[in-house]
């Protein structure tokens, strides 16, 4: 896929009474949570932990730690990267604001329950020394079994757990037997009973179990019921690898359009190399409206991964593209182009392809020399056999053996707007020739062309004086 359609995704970035701007590196989603790299002009790369919608913290980090929360995501969850066209409609807010350490854990007091904020603590090992985020962690424990609320204590006995593993303390509490009930009810129960009890541990366990085709079908229920589109639409395209079944695209098609503009969608499924043109009949209407607004490159540029593989009705769109693209844009995209025209054929547009081939080599020649574009240009002889423009080029290619013939070859070189090896080619005749005015009158036309006065100037002198000579005789 190319990236010249996609703009770099930016956010701003308010830390300790500064605002840094930065563009997004990558992003990479844990069940509830989200990290975004963000990159800044001086190369400073800051970490913004999310859970759900909200950021929780951020800083700058040179470097991220290893077993961190961070470093898990990046290599466990859905990594996203910045050439992602998804990517700007997973950040809510294109700025952010940091809170302060000191400020931080008043402020998750205020917004999210005990066992989020137990298990948003988690995320925050690359910030906080591990010790004292697994002590805050406890004494919501003991709080809640102080109060007898063993079930609940037992949550947040899960989420220790899970953060300090080797933790002796964390084990042994784990199997008292007052935590007997809730172990027996979490072991034996099924996750939609669970799902009740605990949303939070069955959208976790269901998101890092998430290979398994049921659990997977619970943890989308569950994404459904909280609108989160994006994270629905990506488990769908981590798992979307084989043939499309057309109801559930449908579906999922539905889903992308309340959140995302269809040239978004089709940017994402062609990212994704998911053939949009074969599945969404909206394509071919988005690509016809920026045809009639003369944006062909614009349109290119959304068909030129599948131009070999488009619909037959596509044709007359792809007919319409190369006759009026520029010719820097079909260099660049030379080998798609080539298919375009062997799909083709060269029967009812070769005037207009003439032009445009034309037009290629004045460009192509520009960059390259004269073999470099010939060979170039090969497979575009195939596709049009017809074409008297290439049969010029091939013509000029054999003519640079030929030291007696350089005044036609510099003809063909003037016909394509190559002033400079024209130049060269009638001074070589000059040379052979110096008495014979017309290669001076073509070296006086290539100066004018080129805008140089005073050189044409003399010689146009010296024309005048060859041609005095001559008709004297």
């Amino acid at each position: 896929m190319t990236n010249e359609r996609l703009m770099p995704t930016e956010i701003l970035i308010k830390d300790k009474k500064k605002s840094v701007h930065g563009t997004v590196v990558r992003a990479a989603i844990q069940s509830t949570s989200k990290v975004f790299q963000v990159r800044t002009a001086e190369v400073e790369d800051y970490y913004l932990v999310y859970f759900r919608k909200s950021c929780i913290f951020g800083d700058k980090l040179e470097t991220i730690p290893e077993d961190s929360f961070i470093s898990k995501v990046f290599h466990d969850g859905l990594v996203i990267e910045s050439s992602h066209p998804i990517l700007p409609a997973l950040i809510p807010n294109k700025m952010v604001s940091i809170p302060t350490r000191n400020k931080l854990f008043p402020f998750l007091q205020a917004h999210f329950s005990p066992q989020e904020i137990a298990y948003i603590a988690t995320t925050l090992d690359s910030f906080f020394d591990k010790p004292t985020l697994a002590k805050y962690i406890d004494q919501i424990y003991f709080n809640y079994k102080r109060n007898g609320q063993y079930m609940k204590a037992y949550q947040i006995l899960q989420i220790l757990t899970t953060f300090t593993p080797q933790s002796n303390p964390v084990k042994e509490r784990m199997s008292s037997r007052e935590f007997n009930t809730a172990h027996d009810f979490y072991h034996s129960s099924g996750l939609p009973a669970i799902l009740k009890k605990d949303p939070l541990y069955v959208e976790i366990y269901c998101f890092n179990n998430r290979i398994n085709p049921d659990i997977r079908l619970i943890l989308e229920k569950i994404l459904m019921a909280q609108d989160s589109y994006v994270e629905l639409i990506l488990l769908w395209l981590e798992k979307e690898k084989g043939l499309i079944d057309r109801e559930e695209f449908e579906s999922y098609t539905k889903m992308a359009l309340k959140i995302l503009s269809i040239e978004q969608w089709i940017l994402i499924l062609s990212h994704e190399n998911i053939n949009p043109y074969h599945v969404l009949p909206e394509a071919q209407k988005m690509i016809e409206n920026m045809i009639e607004n003369g944006s062909y490159e614009k349109a290119a540029l959304y068909l030129i991964n599948f131009m070999d593989d488009l619909p037959q009705h596509y044709d007359s769109i792809l007919k319409e593209i190369w006759e009026n693209v520029g010719a820097k844009f079909v260099e660049s995209h030379l080998d798609r182009f080539i298919r375009v025209l062997q799909r083709q054929g060269d029967s009812d547009n070769h005037r207009q392809s003439e032009v445009q081939v034309y037009q290629l080599i004045v460009t192509m020649l520009k960059a390259y020399d004269l073999k470099t574009v010939f060979e170039k240009l090969l497979p575009l002889q195939t596709a049009l056999p017809h074409s008297l423009v290439l049969r010029k080029l091939a013509k000029m290619v054999n003519l640079l053996e030929d030291p007696d013939r350089m005044m036609e070859l510099g003809d063909y070189y003037a016909e394509f707007e190559q002033f400079d090896p024209a130049i060269d080619c009638y001074s070589w005749e000059m040379e052979l020739k110096p008495q014979d005015p017309d290669p001076v009158w073509k070296i006086c036309k290539m100066y004018q062309q080129k805008g140089m006065t005073s050189e044409a100037a003399a010689y146009q002198k010296v024309f005048s004086q060859l041609k005095d000579i001559q008709e004297s005789i």
